[in-house]
């Protein structure tokens, strides 16, 4: 998608969608909040507040359809997706992508990682 001029300006500078999604135990695909998404979000949207990314939103989101690869989290309007582990990652996120607008490249998923959408 791309903006046009007569676009209003964007309520935040950028907006984070942590899936948090949860299946069934033993789901063969299995999911992120199985694997510590959901602590993983809320530390992020703490630590967002306390750096003053005021300008940032975090949010949780179903699911983002990378099950294999959770914990996953997009950040728009970038378009740039992570898998996170920690919350070392977390904070490199914040640092390098969210506060520098650089990219985390040892964190980032590009669409040929894991399986596709209805391969």
């Amino acid at each position: 998608m791309t903006s046009r001029p007569d676009d209003p300006a964007p309520y935040y500078r950028a907006h984070v969608f942590a899936c948090v999604n949860e299946r069934p135990a033993g789901h063969k695909r299995g999911s992120c909040k199985e694997r510590g998404a959901e602590p993983l979000r809320n530390y992020m949207k703490s630590r967002a507040k306390e750096l003053g990314l005021g300008d940032v939103r975090v949010n949780q989101s179903g699911c983002l359809d990378r099950c294999e690869l959770g914990p996953v989290m997009v950040v728009y309007p970038d378009g740039v997706w992570y898998r996170v582990g920690s919350t070392a990652d977390i904070d490199e996120i914040l640092e390098v992508h969210l506060k520098r607008g650089e990219r985390v490249a040892r964190l980032m998923l590009r669409p040929e990682d894991g399986p596709l959408k209805g391969a």
